[in-house]
C-alpha cells in the first residue's frame, strides 16, 4: 500500500467546552509552553483567558469568540508543534474559521508574536459588530437557501459553513437569526445553535474583516513552508495569497467550504486526518467521506469531545499514529 500523507486539521468555533485539554496541558510539558507562549505574548487579554479556562462555572464565558478563538488557537496550533516535535511531518493543513490562522502559524506565514498581535486585532475588530450567533441545520444549502432570500424577515443571514454535504451552518444578526430559526424547525428541518455569540463568516462582518485588514498589514507575511488547503476558496493557498492581508481578513465575512476543500484534497490523494482541536468537529464529518469509509483513507482524533477520558484520549492516538507509521516510535507513549 502506498504510505498515505498527513493533513493536519484544525478546528474553529464551535468546537470549544469547558476546561478542554486541561488534562494535556498539565501532563504535557510541550504543550504547555507552546500555549503559555501564546497566551502569554496576548498579555492581559491572555491572562483573563487562561482563567476563563480553568474555571469551574458550567457555563463558559469563552463562547464569546473573543476568547473561544485565540484559546482554540492555542490549543490546535500547540498540539501541532507538539505532533511535528515527535516526528509528525504533515503534507498539508487544513483549518476552519480560526484554525485557518494556526494553520498560518504553523506554516511559517507569520510568527508566534505575529500571530499573538493578529488574535488581539482580530477581537478588537468585532467591537462594531452586530450581536448574532451562528445556526447547524442538517440539510444542504440548496435546500435552505429559499427562507434565506424572503425579503427582511431573514436580513443579514446567510450560509456560514458547510461542513458536510446536509451539514449547514447558518450565520447572522439578532433577531433575523432567531426568526430563521423557528422557520426552519417550523418547516421539519433539524436545527441546533452553535457556541457562538456573534455572526461568524456573515456578509454582517464585512466592516469588521476590513478593521482586521488593516492590522493584518503591520505584520510580516511570508508564503507557507507547509502547503495550507484553504477552506476559503477549496484550493491550495499560493505564495500571493499568503501575502495578502485581504485574504486572511476577508476570511471573517465569508463562507467556510470545508467539505469542498476536504473533497478535493481526498480528491488528490489517500491522506491519513489527524484532527488537533478539541472533539471531532472536523473529524466526524471526514469520516463520513468516500475516502476514508473506503478505508483509502483514515481518520485520527486526538482530543476528545466533552466528559470524556482527554488523556488516554492523547496516548491512544500518539499510539495509533506510531503503528501508521507517521510519529517517531521512541516519541510516541507504549501501553
Amino acid at each position: 500500500m502506498a504510505e498515505r500523507r498527513v493533513a493536519l486539521l484544525l478546528p474553529g468555533q464551535g468546537a470549544q467546552y469547558p476546561r478542554m485539554a486541561i488534562p494535556l496541558y498539565r501532563r504535557e510539558p510541550r504543550f504547555r509552553l507552546v500555549v503559555d507562549e501564546v497566551l502569554d505574548l496576548m498579555g492581559e487579554q491572555g491572562a483573563r483567558i487562561r482563567e476563563d479556562w480553568f474555571g469551574d462555572s458550567p457555563v463558559l464565558p469563552v463562547d464569546d469568540g473573543r476568547r473561544a478563538q485565540p484559546l482554540l488557537f492555542a490549543i490546535g496550533y500547540g498540539v501541532g508543534r507538539v505532533l511535528q516535535d515527535q516526528g509528525l511531518r504533515p503534507a498539508v493543513l487544513l483549518g476552519h474559521s480560526i484554525g485557518e490562522l494556526a494553520a498560518a502559524a504553523l506554516a511559517g506565514v507569520f510568527d508566534l508574536p505575529s500571530a499573538a498581535r493578529i488574535l488581539l486585532a482580530r477581537s478588537r475588530s468585532l467591537s462594531a459588530a452586530p450581536a448574532g450567533g451562528m445556526l447547524a441545520v442538517a440539510a444542504a444549502p440548496e435546500r435552505i437557501r429559499p427562507w434565506l432570500d424572503v425579503a427582511g424577515e431573514h436580513r443579514g443571514v446567510a450560509v456560514g459553513a458547510v461542513n458536510a454535504p446536509a451539514q449547514t451552518v447558518l450565520a447572522g444578526p439578532e433577531p433575523s437569526l432567531a426568526r430563521t430559526e423557528q422557520a426552519l424547525r417550523g418547516a421539519g428541518l433539524v436545527a441546533r445553535r452553535v457556541r457562538a455569540t456573534e455572526p461568524w463568516h456573515s456578509p454582517v462582518l464585512r466592516e469588521a474583516a476590513l478593521a482586521f485588514e488593516e492590522a493584518l498589514a503591520a505584520e510580516p507575511l511570508h508564503p507557507p513552508r507547509i502547503p495550507i488547503r484553504s477552506a476559503r476558496t477549496g484550493r491550495t493557498v499560493t505564495a500571493r495569497e499568503a501575502v495578502d492581508p485581504a485574504f486572511w481578513a476577508g476570511q471573517m465575512a465569508e463562507p467556510v467550504l470545508y467539505w469542498q476543500a476536504l473533497t478535493r484534497l481526498l480528491d488528490s490523494a489517500d491522506h491519513t486526518l489527524v484532527e488537533t482541536g478539541p472533539g471531532v468537529s472536523l473529524s466526524a464529518p471526514a469520516r463520513r467521506h468516500p475516502s476514508v469509509r473506503s478505508g483509502r483513507s483514515e481518520v485520527v482524533s486526538v482530543l476528545p469531545g466533552e466528559r470524556q477520558d482527554c488523556w488516554a484520549t492523547w496516548q491512544a492516538a500518539l499510539e495509533r499514529l506510531a503503528r501508521l507509521g507517521v510519529l517517531d516510535g521512541e516519541a510516541a507513549p507504549h501501553a
